[in-house]
Protein backbone atom coordinates (compact mmCIF):
# COMPACT_ATOMS: atom_id res chain seq x y z
CA UNK A 1 0.00 0.00 0.00
CA UNK A 2 1.25 3.50 -0.75
CA UNK A 3 1.31 6.28 1.81
CA UNK A 4 -1.54 8.77 1.85
CA UNK A 5 -0.54 12.32 0.93
CA UNK A 6 -2.91 15.25 1.29
CA UNK A 7 -2.83 17.69 -1.58
CA UNK A 8 -4.85 20.80 -0.94
CA UNK A 9 -5.91 23.65 -3.14
CA UNK A 10 -4.73 27.23 -3.06
CA UNK A 11 -4.19 28.13 0.61
CA UNK A 12 -3.03 31.67 0.01
CA UNK A 13 -6.45 33.26 0.02
CA UNK A 14 -5.94 34.78 -3.43
CA UNK A 15 -8.94 35.06 -5.71
CA UNK A 16 -9.39 31.89 -7.75
CA UNK A 17 -11.88 33.26 -10.27
CA UNK A 18 -9.39 33.71 -13.14
CA UNK A 19 -10.87 32.26 -16.33
CA UNK A 20 -7.79 30.13 -16.89
CA UNK A 21 -7.79 28.35 -13.54
CA UNK A 22 -8.88 24.85 -14.48
CA UNK A 23 -9.60 25.82 -18.09
CA UNK A 24 -9.34 23.10 -20.75
CA UNK A 25 -7.08 24.16 -23.63
CA UNK A 26 -7.15 22.58 -27.12
CA UNK A 27 -3.79 22.65 -28.89
CA UNK A 28 -3.82 23.31 -32.65
CA UNK A 29 -0.82 22.43 -34.78
CA UNK A 30 -1.79 24.69 -37.69
CA UNK A 31 0.19 22.92 -40.39
CA UNK A 32 -1.87 19.76 -39.82
CA UNK A 33 -5.25 21.04 -38.65
CA UNK A 34 -7.15 22.06 -41.81
CA UNK A 35 -6.10 23.27 -45.28
CA UNK A 36 -8.38 25.90 -46.80
CA UNK A 37 -6.53 26.71 -50.05
CA UNK A 38 -5.58 23.27 -51.40
CA UNK A 39 -1.81 23.67 -51.08
CA UNK A 40 -1.47 20.66 -48.75
CA UNK A 41 -0.60 22.77 -45.70
CA UNK A 42 -2.99 23.65 -42.89
CA UNK A 43 -3.54 27.37 -42.45
CA UNK A 44 -5.17 30.10 -40.38
CA UNK A 45 -8.32 30.18 -42.46
CA UNK A 46 -8.63 26.46 -41.87
CA UNK A 47 -8.41 27.09 -38.14
CA UNK A 48 -11.16 29.70 -38.38
CA UNK A 49 -13.32 27.19 -40.27
CA UNK A 50 -12.76 24.60 -37.53
CA UNK A 51 -13.53 26.78 -34.53
CA UNK A 52 -17.21 25.81 -34.37
CA UNK A 53 -16.16 22.17 -34.17
CA UNK A 54 -13.63 22.91 -31.41
CA UNK A 55 -16.14 24.97 -29.44
CA UNK A 56 -18.67 22.11 -29.72
CA UNK A 57 -16.31 19.90 -27.74
CA UNK A 58 -16.72 22.13 -24.68
CA UNK A 59 -13.14 23.37 -24.24
CA UNK A 60 -12.35 26.84 -22.89
CA UNK A 61 -9.61 27.98 -25.22
CA UNK A 62 -7.20 27.15 -28.01
CA UNK A 63 -3.41 27.22 -28.17
CA UNK A 64 -2.05 27.75 -31.68
CA UNK A 65 1.48 26.55 -32.38
CA UNK A 66 3.73 28.96 -34.35
CA UNK A 67 2.42 30.52 -37.55
CA UNK A 68 5.03 33.30 -37.70
CA UNK A 69 7.32 34.05 -40.64
CA UNK A 70 9.84 31.22 -40.83
CA UNK A 71 12.02 29.24 -43.24
CA UNK A 72 10.29 26.18 -41.70
CA UNK A 73 13.43 24.21 -40.99
CA UNK A 74 11.80 23.43 -37.64
CA UNK A 75 8.27 24.16 -38.91
CA UNK A 76 7.74 27.53 -37.27
CA UNK A 77 9.79 27.15 -34.12
CA UNK A 78 12.57 28.86 -36.09
CA UNK A 79 11.08 32.36 -36.24
CA UNK A 80 12.45 34.88 -38.72
CA UNK A 81 9.90 37.61 -37.87
CA UNK A 82 8.07 37.53 -34.54
CA UNK A 83 5.54 40.08 -35.77
CA UNK A 84 4.91 38.54 -39.17
CA UNK A 85 2.67 35.74 -40.41
CA UNK A 86 4.20 33.20 -42.74
CA UNK A 87 2.48 33.37 -46.16
CA UNK A 88 1.98 29.60 -46.11
CA UNK A 89 -0.41 30.13 -43.18
CA UNK A 90 -2.22 33.21 -44.41
CA UNK A 91 -2.58 36.86 -43.50
CA UNK A 92 -3.30 39.13 -40.57
CA UNK A 93 -6.87 39.33 -41.82
CA UNK A 94 -7.08 35.55 -41.36
CA UNK A 95 -5.63 35.80 -37.86
CA UNK A 96 -8.00 38.59 -36.88
CA UNK A 97 -10.86 36.40 -38.09
CA UNK A 98 -9.72 33.69 -35.68
CA UNK A 99 -9.69 36.13 -32.78
CA UNK A 100 -13.11 37.50 -33.63
CA UNK A 101 -14.76 34.11 -34.20
CA UNK A 102 -13.12 32.43 -31.20
CA UNK A 103 -14.21 35.17 -28.85
CA UNK A 104 -17.73 35.05 -30.27
CA UNK A 105 -17.78 31.34 -29.44
CA UNK A 106 -16.47 31.96 -25.91
CA UNK A 107 -13.00 30.57 -26.67
CA UNK A 108 -9.79 32.19 -25.46
CA UNK A 109 -6.83 32.32 -27.87
CA UNK A 110 -3.29 31.49 -26.72
CA UNK A 111 -0.33 31.58 -29.09
CA UNK A 112 3.22 30.26 -28.91
CA UNK A 113 6.18 32.49 -28.22
CA UNK A 114 9.77 31.30 -28.74
CA UNK A 115 12.18 33.54 -26.84
CA UNK A 116 15.17 31.23 -26.46
CA UNK A 117 16.21 31.35 -30.13
CA UNK A 118 15.34 32.63 -33.59
CA UNK A 119 15.98 31.52 -37.15
CA UNK A 120 19.36 32.43 -38.61
CA UNK A 121 17.29 34.32 -41.21
CA UNK A 122 16.00 36.78 -38.61
CA UNK A 123 17.17 40.35 -39.29
CA UNK A 124 18.51 40.53 -35.75
CA UNK A 125 20.90 37.65 -36.40
CA UNK A 126 21.87 38.91 -39.84
CA UNK A 127 22.98 42.17 -38.25
CA UNK A 128 24.56 40.50 -35.23
CA UNK A 129 26.84 38.29 -37.33
CA UNK A 130 28.24 41.10 -39.50
CA UNK A 131 30.94 42.09 -36.99
CA UNK A 132 31.62 42.38 -33.27
CA UNK A 133 30.75 46.07 -32.90
CA UNK A 134 27.32 46.49 -34.51
CA UNK A 135 24.26 47.53 -32.50
CA UNK A 136 23.08 43.92 -32.15
CA UNK A 137 26.51 42.33 -31.73
CA UNK A 138 25.56 41.06 -28.26
CA UNK A 139 21.97 40.02 -29.08
CA UNK A 140 23.04 36.39 -29.59
CA UNK A 141 25.45 34.13 -27.71
CA UNK A 142 28.85 34.48 -29.36
CA UNK A 143 32.20 33.18 -28.10
CA UNK A 144 35.77 32.76 -29.28
CA UNK A 145 37.15 29.27 -29.82
CA UNK A 146 39.46 27.65 -27.33
CA UNK A 147 43.17 27.95 -28.08
CA UNK A 148 43.04 24.73 -30.09
CA UNK A 149 40.14 26.02 -32.20
CA UNK A 150 37.53 23.78 -30.59
CA UNK A 151 34.14 25.05 -29.35
CA UNK A 152 33.98 27.23 -26.20
CA UNK A 153 32.35 24.50 -24.09
CA UNK A 154 31.21 20.90 -24.27
CA UNK A 155 27.50 21.76 -24.52
CA UNK A 156 25.50 19.49 -26.80
CA UNK A 157 22.57 20.31 -29.08
CA UNK A 158 19.18 18.67 -28.53
CA UNK A 159 19.28 17.55 -32.16
CA UNK A 160 22.77 16.06 -31.93
CA UNK A 161 26.36 17.28 -32.03
CA UNK A 162 27.95 20.34 -30.50
CA UNK A 163 25.70 23.23 -29.49
CA UNK A 164 28.27 25.58 -31.04
CA UNK A 165 28.52 26.48 -34.73
CA UNK A 166 31.47 28.30 -36.30
CA UNK A 167 30.49 31.49 -38.15
CA UNK A 168 32.84 32.92 -40.77
CA UNK A 169 31.63 36.55 -40.80
CA UNK A 170 32.10 36.92 -37.02
CA UNK A 171 35.05 34.53 -36.74
CA UNK A 172 33.37 33.22 -33.61
CA UNK A 173 31.14 30.38 -32.52
CA UNK A 174 27.45 30.97 -31.85
CA UNK A 175 25.29 28.90 -29.51
CA UNK A 176 22.38 26.83 -30.84
CA UNK A 177 20.65 24.50 -28.42
CA UNK A 178 18.59 23.10 -31.28
CA UNK A 179 19.32 23.21 -35.04
CA UNK A 180 22.39 25.07 -36.32
CA UNK A 181 19.86 27.34 -38.07
CA UNK A 182 18.37 28.30 -34.66
CA UNK A 183 20.91 30.60 -32.96
CA UNK A 184 20.25 31.32 -29.30
CA UNK A 185 19.25 34.80 -28.25
CA UNK A 186 21.24 36.38 -25.43
CA UNK A 187 18.28 37.05 -23.15
CA UNK A 188 20.67 38.32 -20.48
CA UNK A 189 20.90 41.46 -22.65
CA UNK A 190 18.29 44.03 -21.49
CA UNK A 191 17.86 45.24 -25.09
CA UNK A 192 16.87 41.73 -26.13
CA UNK A 193 14.42 41.59 -23.26
CA UNK A 194 12.87 44.89 -24.35
CA UNK A 195 12.59 43.59 -27.91
CA UNK A 196 10.73 40.41 -26.95
CA UNK A 197 8.48 42.33 -24.55
CA UNK A 198 7.55 44.57 -27.46
CA UNK A 199 6.68 41.41 -29.40
CA UNK A 200 4.33 40.42 -26.59
CA UNK A 201 2.66 43.82 -26.68
CA UNK A 202 2.21 43.51 -30.44
CA UNK A 203 0.18 40.30 -30.12
CA UNK A 204 -1.66 41.39 -26.98
CA UNK A 205 -2.79 44.48 -28.85
CA UNK A 206 -4.15 42.19 -31.57
CA UNK A 207 -6.37 40.51 -28.99
CA UNK A 208 -4.66 37.30 -27.91
CA UNK A 209 -5.54 36.06 -24.44
CA UNK A 210 -2.15 34.69 -23.52
CA UNK A 211 0.97 32.81 -24.44
CA UNK A 212 2.56 29.41 -24.25
CA UNK A 213 6.31 29.94 -23.84
CA UNK A 214 8.42 27.41 -25.69
CA UNK A 215 11.70 26.00 -24.34
CA UNK A 216 11.74 28.67 -21.63
CA UNK A 217 14.54 27.16 -19.57
CA UNK A 218 16.87 27.40 -22.58
CA UNK A 219 16.49 31.18 -22.68
CA UNK A 220 19.56 32.00 -20.57
CA UNK A 221 23.00 30.43 -20.39
CA UNK A 222 26.00 30.53 -18.06
CA UNK A 223 28.05 33.58 -19.18
CA UNK A 224 31.21 31.83 -18.01
CA UNK A 225 30.55 29.02 -20.51
CA UNK A 226 31.50 26.31 -18.06
CA UNK A 227 31.40 22.70 -19.21
CA UNK A 228 28.41 20.58 -18.27
CA UNK A 229 29.19 17.57 -16.07
CA UNK A 230 28.42 14.08 -17.38
CA UNK A 231 25.04 12.59 -16.52
CA UNK A 232 26.42 9.08 -16.24
CA UNK A 233 23.97 7.81 -18.84
CA UNK A 234 25.74 5.37 -21.19
CA UNK A 235 25.24 5.74 -24.93
CA UNK A 236 23.54 2.34 -24.93
CA UNK A 237 20.63 3.86 -22.97
CA UNK A 238 20.18 7.16 -24.83
CA UNK A 239 19.77 8.21 -28.46
CA UNK A 240 21.76 11.46 -28.40
CA UNK A 241 24.85 12.92 -26.68
CA UNK A 242 22.62 15.68 -25.24
CA UNK A 243 21.29 13.15 -22.72
CA UNK A 244 24.80 12.27 -21.56
CA UNK A 245 25.20 15.62 -19.78
CA UNK A 246 23.62 17.29 -16.78
CA UNK A 247 22.43 20.59 -18.31
CA UNK A 248 23.85 22.67 -15.49
CA UNK A 249 25.22 25.57 -17.51
CA UNK A 250 23.53 25.79 -20.93
CA UNK A 251 20.02 26.20 -19.50
CA UNK A 252 18.03 26.88 -16.32
CA UNK A 253 19.95 30.01 -15.35
CA UNK A 254 19.02 31.64 -12.04
CA UNK A 255 18.23 34.97 -13.74
CA UNK A 256 15.26 33.63 -15.75
CA UNK A 257 12.68 34.33 -12.98
CA UNK A 258 13.71 38.01 -12.89
CA UNK A 259 13.07 38.23 -16.63
CA UNK A 260 9.67 36.61 -16.09
CA UNK A 261 8.78 39.34 -13.62
CA UNK A 262 9.44 41.89 -16.36
CA UNK A 263 7.28 39.81 -18.67
CA UNK A 264 4.52 39.71 -16.05
CA UNK A 265 4.65 43.49 -15.80
CA UNK A 266 3.70 43.71 -19.48
CA UNK A 267 0.89 41.18 -19.06
CA UNK A 268 -0.49 43.17 -16.14
CA UNK A 269 -1.05 46.07 -18.55
CA UNK A 270 -3.85 43.93 -20.04
CA UNK A 271 -6.81 42.28 -18.31
CA UNK A 272 -7.30 38.55 -18.01
CA UNK A 273 -4.22 37.28 -19.81
CA UNK A 274 -2.70 33.84 -19.22
CA UNK A 275 0.81 32.41 -19.55
CA UNK A 276 1.94 28.80 -19.45
CA UNK A 277 5.54 27.62 -19.83
CA UNK A 278 6.97 24.45 -21.27
CA UNK A 279 9.68 23.23 -18.89
CA UNK A 280 11.66 20.22 -20.06
CA UNK A 281 14.45 18.27 -18.48
CA UNK A 282 14.82 15.33 -16.10
CA UNK A 283 14.15 17.39 -12.96
CA UNK A 284 11.91 20.32 -13.91
CA UNK A 285 9.89 20.78 -10.72
CA UNK A 286 12.04 23.46 -9.07
CA UNK A 287 11.99 25.53 -12.26
CA UNK A 288 8.26 25.10 -12.76
CA UNK A 289 7.62 26.39 -9.25
CA UNK A 290 10.13 29.22 -9.60
CA UNK A 291 8.60 30.29 -12.91
CA UNK A 292 5.07 30.38 -11.44
CA UNK A 293 5.73 31.56 -7.89
CA UNK A 294 3.48 33.99 -6.08
CA UNK A 295 1.46 35.38 -8.97
CA UNK A 296 4.36 37.65 -9.94
CA UNK A 297 5.74 35.60 -12.83
CA UNK A 298 3.83 33.12 -14.99
CA UNK A 299 0.43 31.59 -14.25
CA UNK A 300 1.20 27.98 -15.04
CA UNK A 301 3.75 25.49 -16.34
CA UNK A 302 3.84 21.91 -17.56
CA UNK A 303 6.63 19.38 -17.95
CA UNK A 304 7.21 16.07 -19.69
CA UNK A 305 6.06 13.78 -16.86
CA UNK A 306 3.57 12.16 -19.23
CA UNK A 307 4.58 13.41 -22.69
CA UNK A 308 7.40 10.91 -23.16
CA UNK A 309 6.38 8.36 -20.54
CA UNK A 310 6.54 4.83 -21.99
CA UNK A 311 3.69 3.67 -19.78
CA UNK A 312 0.89 5.00 -17.61
CA UNK A 313 1.05 3.74 -14.06
CA UNK A 314 -0.50 4.68 -10.75
CA UNK A 315 2.96 5.35 -9.34
CA UNK A 316 3.72 7.82 -12.15
CA UNK A 317 0.44 9.70 -11.63
CA UNK A 318 0.85 9.71 -7.87
CA UNK A 319 4.39 11.11 -8.12
CA UNK A 320 3.24 13.91 -10.42
CA UNK A 321 0.33 14.89 -8.22
CA UNK A 322 2.49 14.90 -5.11
CA UNK A 323 4.65 17.63 -6.65
CA UNK A 324 1.89 20.23 -6.32
CA UNK A 325 0.54 20.64 -2.80
CA UNK A 326 -1.21 24.00 -3.10
CA UNK A 327 0.96 25.79 -0.55
CA UNK A 328 0.89 29.60 -0.47
CA UNK A 329 2.73 31.29 -3.34
CA UNK A 330 2.73 28.07 -5.39
CA UNK A 331 1.78 28.36 -9.04
CA UNK A 332 -0.80 26.34 -10.93
CA UNK A 333 0.11 23.22 -12.92
CA UNK A 334 -0.94 22.33 -16.45
CA UNK A 335 -1.00 18.81 -17.87
CA UNK A 336 -0.51 17.33 -21.33
CA UNK A 337 -0.41 13.66 -22.33
CA UNK A 338 0.27 14.31 -26.05
CA UNK A 339 1.48 17.22 -28.17
CA UNK A 340 3.28 18.07 -31.41
CA UNK A 341 6.67 16.98 -30.00
CA UNK A 342 5.74 13.68 -28.38
CA UNK A 343 4.42 10.39 -29.78
CA UNK A 344 0.69 10.11 -29.19
CA UNK A 345 -0.18 8.70 -25.78
CA UNK A 346 -2.43 5.85 -26.89
CA UNK A 347 0.44 4.40 -28.94
CA UNK A 348 2.84 4.67 -26.01
CA UNK A 349 0.46 3.33 -23.41
CA UNK A 350 -1.44 0.52 -25.13
CA UNK A 351 -1.56 -2.08 -27.86
CA UNK A 352 -3.83 -1.74 -30.89
CA UNK A 353 -6.51 -3.84 -29.22
CA UNK A 354 -6.66 -1.40 -26.29
CA UNK A 355 -6.52 1.91 -28.19
CA UNK A 356 -10.17 2.81 -27.66
CA UNK A 357 -10.27 1.95 -23.97
CA UNK A 358 -6.98 3.67 -23.18
CA UNK A 359 -7.97 6.78 -25.16
CA UNK A 360 -11.08 7.14 -22.96
CA UNK A 361 -9.30 6.25 -19.74
CA UNK A 362 -6.52 8.74 -20.48
CA UNK A 363 -8.97 11.55 -21.15
CA UNK A 364 -10.92 10.73 -17.98
CA UNK A 365 -7.67 10.93 -16.00
CA UNK A 366 -6.42 14.10 -17.72
CA UNK A 367 -9.69 15.93 -16.94
CA UNK A 368 -9.48 14.80 -13.30
CA UNK A 369 -6.14 16.37 -12.46
CA UNK A 370 -5.95 19.60 -10.49
CA UNK A 371 -4.71 22.12 -13.03
CA UNK A 372 -5.22 22.95 -16.70
CA UNK A 373 -5.72 19.97 -19.04
CA UNK A 374 -4.29 20.48 -22.55
CA UNK A 375 -5.89 18.34 -25.27
CA UNK A 376 -3.82 17.93 -28.43
CA UNK A 377 -5.73 17.92 -31.71
CA UNK A 378 -6.84 14.37 -32.47
CA UNK A 379 -6.90 13.17 -28.86
CA UNK A 380 -10.66 13.70 -28.93
CA UNK A 381 -10.72 11.25 -31.87
CA UNK A 382 -8.55 8.67 -30.14
CA UNK A 383 -5.88 8.99 -32.86
CA UNK A 384 -2.85 6.73 -32.47
CA UNK A 385 0.61 7.74 -33.67
CA UNK A 386 0.58 8.17 -37.43
CA UNK A 387 2.78 5.96 -39.55
CA UNK A 388 5.42 7.89 -41.51
CA UNK A 389 7.84 5.98 -43.69
CA UNK A 390 11.51 6.92 -43.49
CA UNK A 391 11.49 8.41 -46.99
CA UNK A 392 8.61 10.69 -45.97
CA UNK A 393 10.15 11.97 -42.71
CA UNK A 394 10.60 15.73 -42.37
CA UNK A 395 11.44 16.02 -38.66
CA UNK A 396 15.22 16.57 -38.37
CA UNK A 397 15.33 14.83 -35.00
CA UNK A 398 13.57 11.72 -36.33
CA UNK A 399 15.85 11.56 -39.36
CA UNK A 400 18.99 11.93 -37.22
CA UNK A 401 17.93 9.24 -34.74
CA UNK A 402 16.21 6.78 -37.07
CA UNK A 403 15.11 4.14 -36.20
CA UNK A 404 15.63 4.52 -32.44
CA UNK A 405 12.87 7.06 -31.80
CA UNK A 406 9.32 7.45 -33.05
CA UNK A 407 10.07 11.08 -33.83
CA UNK A 408 7.62 13.94 -34.08
CA UNK A 409 6.16 13.53 -37.57
CA UNK A 410 3.82 10.73 -36.48
CA UNK A 411 2.12 13.11 -34.02
CA UNK A 412 1.80 15.77 -36.73
CA UNK A 413 0.07 13.90 -39.53
CA UNK A 414 -3.02 15.74 -40.87
CA UNK A 415 -6.33 15.68 -39.01
CA UNK A 416 -8.95 13.39 -40.59
CA UNK A 417 -12.13 15.39 -41.18
CA UNK A 418 -14.07 13.16 -43.59
CA UNK A 419 -13.44 9.43 -43.90
CA UNK A 420 -14.33 9.02 -47.56
CA UNK A 421 -12.99 12.31 -48.92
CA UNK A 422 -9.59 12.74 -50.59
CA UNK A 423 -6.87 13.29 -47.97
CA UNK A 424 -9.49 12.40 -45.32
CA UNK A 425 -11.02 15.85 -45.79
CA UNK A 426 -7.94 17.69 -44.54
CA UNK A 427 -7.08 19.14 -47.97
CA UNK A 428 -8.10 19.10 -51.62
CA UNK A 429 -4.46 18.94 -52.67
CA UNK A 430 -3.05 15.90 -54.43
CA UNK A 431 -0.24 15.79 -51.88
CA UNK A 432 -0.12 17.04 -48.31
CA UNK A 433 2.97 18.20 -46.43
CA UNK A 434 2.90 14.95 -44.44
CA UNK A 435 0.88 12.05 -45.78
CA UNK A 436 -2.50 11.35 -44.20
CA UNK A 437 -2.38 8.03 -42.34
CA UNK A 438 -4.98 5.78 -43.94
CA UNK A 439 -5.57 4.10 -40.57
CA UNK A 440 -6.85 7.44 -39.26
CA UNK A 441 -9.64 7.78 -41.84
CA UNK A 442 -12.13 5.52 -40.01
CA UNK A 443 -11.69 7.79 -36.96
CA UNK A 444 -12.56 10.92 -38.96
CA UNK A 445 -14.68 13.65 -37.45
CA UNK A 446 -17.62 13.15 -39.83
CA UNK A 447 -17.88 9.50 -38.77
CA UNK A 448 -17.61 10.09 -35.05
CA UNK A 449 -19.72 13.19 -34.77
CA UNK A 450 -22.92 11.29 -35.62
CA UNK A 451 -22.14 8.29 -33.39
CA UNK A 452 -23.29 8.67 -29.77
CA UNK A 453 -20.80 5.96 -28.73
CA UNK A 454 -17.77 7.57 -30.41
CA UNK A 455 -14.72 9.12 -28.79
CA UNK A 456 -15.88 12.58 -29.87
CA UNK A 457 -19.25 12.05 -28.19
CA UNK A 458 -17.51 10.76 -25.08
CA UNK A 459 -15.24 13.82 -25.05
CA UNK A 460 -18.20 16.19 -25.33
CA UNK A 461 -20.13 14.45 -22.57
CA UNK A 462 -17.10 14.29 -20.29
CA UNK A 463 -16.23 17.96 -20.74
CA UNK A 464 -19.84 18.95 -20.06
CA UNK A 465 -19.85 16.76 -16.95
CA UNK A 466 -16.62 18.32 -15.72
CA UNK A 467 -17.87 21.85 -16.32
CA UNK A 468 -20.89 21.08 -14.15
CA UNK A 469 -18.70 20.02 -11.21
CA UNK A 470 -16.70 22.93 -9.72
CA UNK A 471 -14.57 20.51 -7.71
CA UNK A 472 -13.06 19.14 -10.93
CA UNK A 473 -12.46 22.58 -12.41
CA UNK A 474 -10.60 24.30 -9.58
CA UNK A 475 -11.14 22.34 -6.40
CA UNK A 476 -8.58 20.96 -3.98
CA UNK A 477 -7.16 17.46 -4.31
CA UNK A 478 -6.49 14.78 -1.70
CA UNK A 479 -4.66 11.59 -2.60
CA UNK A 480 -6.10 8.48 -0.94
CA UNK A 481 -4.52 5.34 0.43
CA UNK A 482 -4.85 2.65 -2.26
CA UNK A 483 -3.26 -0.55 -3.52
CA UNK A 484 -0.17 0.15 -5.59
CA UNK A 485 -1.96 -0.42 -8.91
CA UNK A 486 -4.66 2.16 -8.15
CA UNK A 487 -4.45 5.93 -7.88
CA UNK A 488 -7.43 7.67 -6.29
CA UNK A 489 -8.03 11.20 -5.07
CA UNK A 490 -10.88 13.39 -3.93
CA UNK A 491 -11.46 16.73 -5.64
CA UNK A 492 -13.31 19.08 -3.30
CA UNK A 493 -15.07 22.43 -3.47
CA UNK A 494 -17.82 24.11 -1.41
CA UNK A 495 -20.32 22.76 -3.95
CA UNK A 496 -19.36 19.13 -3.34
CA UNK A 497 -16.74 16.40 -3.58
CA UNK A 498 -15.82 14.11 -6.47
CA UNK A 499 -14.02 10.80 -6.02
CA UNK A 500 -11.67 10.02 -8.93
CA UNK A 501 -10.28 6.47 -9.02
CA UNK A 502 -8.18 4.66 -11.64
CA UNK A 503 -6.89 1.12 -11.93
CA UNK A 504 -4.05 1.46 -14.45
CA UNK A 505 -2.91 -2.17 -14.20
CA UNK A 506 -3.61 -4.99 -16.66
CA UNK A 507 -5.55 -6.96 -14.06
CA UNK A 508 -8.49 -6.29 -11.76
CA UNK A 509 -7.75 -4.96 -8.27
CA UNK A 510 -9.90 -4.91 -5.17
CA UNK A 511 -10.36 -1.59 -3.37
CA UNK A 512 -13.08 0.03 -1.29
CA UNK A 513 -13.34 3.83 -1.27
CA UNK A 514 -13.65 5.86 1.94
CA UNK A 515 -16.88 5.48 3.91
CA UNK A 516 -17.99 8.96 2.85
CA UNK A 517 -18.46 7.52 -0.63
CA UNK A 518 -20.21 4.29 0.34
CA UNK A 519 -23.44 5.43 -1.29
CA UNK A 520 -21.82 7.44 -4.08
CA UNK A 521 -22.92 7.03 -7.67
CA UNK A 522 -20.61 6.93 -10.67
CA UNK A 523 -21.16 9.93 -12.92
CA UNK A 524 -18.50 8.99 -15.48
CA UNK A 525 -16.22 6.09 -16.29
CA UNK A 526 -14.01 4.97 -19.18
CA UNK A 527 -17.04 3.53 -20.97
CA UNK A 528 -19.63 6.27 -20.65
CA UNK A 529 -20.76 9.29 -18.66
CA UNK A 530 -23.71 9.66 -16.35
CA UNK A 531 -24.03 5.91 -15.66
CA UNK A 532 -25.43 6.35 -12.14
CA UNK A 533 -24.25 2.95 -10.93
CA UNK A 534 -22.85 2.31 -7.48
CA UNK A 535 -19.18 1.74 -6.71
CA UNK A 536 -18.00 -1.87 -6.83
CA UNK A 537 -15.28 -3.17 -4.53
CA UNK A 538 -13.25 -4.49 -7.47
CA UNK A 539 -11.95 -2.28 -10.26
CA UNK A 540 -11.52 -3.97 -13.66
CA UNK A 541 -8.23 -3.66 -15.57
CA UNK A 542 -7.53 -0.25 -17.07
CA UNK A 543 -10.66 1.36 -15.68
CA UNK A 544 -11.59 4.54 -13.89
CA UNK A 545 -14.51 6.59 -12.68
CA UNK A 546 -15.75 9.82 -11.19
CA UNK A 547 -18.23 9.34 -8.34
CA UNK A 548 -20.18 11.74 -6.17
CA UNK A 549 -22.84 11.67 -3.48
CA UNK A 550 -24.40 14.99 -4.43
CA UNK A 551 -23.87 15.56 -8.16
CA UNK A 552 -20.55 17.38 -7.62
Amino acid sequence: MNEMRVVTGDKSGRETTEWWRGAVIYQIYPRSFRDSNADGIGDLRGIAEGLDYIASLGVDGIWISPFFTSPMKDFGYDVSDYCGIDPSYGTFEDFDRIIERAHALGLKVIIDQVYSHTSDEHVWFKESRTDRTNAKADWYVWADPKSDGSPPSNWQSVFGGSAWQWDGPRKQYYLHNFLTSQPDLNVHNPHVQEAVLDVMRFWLDRGVDGFRLDALNFSMHDPQLRDNPPSGAPMTEVTRPFDMQIKQYNQSHADIPAFLERLRGVLNEYDGRFTVAEVGGPDPLAEMKAFTEGGKRLDSAYNFDFLYAPDLTAARVRASLNQWDGTPEEGWPSWAFSNHDAPRAVSRWSSVDDYGQVARLSLLLLLSLRGNPIIYQGEELGLPQGHVAFEDLLDPEAIANWPHTLGRDGARTPMPWAANAPQAGFSCANRTWLKVDSDHAPLAIDQQIKDPQSMISYTRHLLAQRQAMPALVAGTSELLDTPDEIVAFVRSSPEGDVLCAFNLADHSVGWSPPSAFTDAKIVANERETGSGEGIATTMPRRSGYWATTNGG
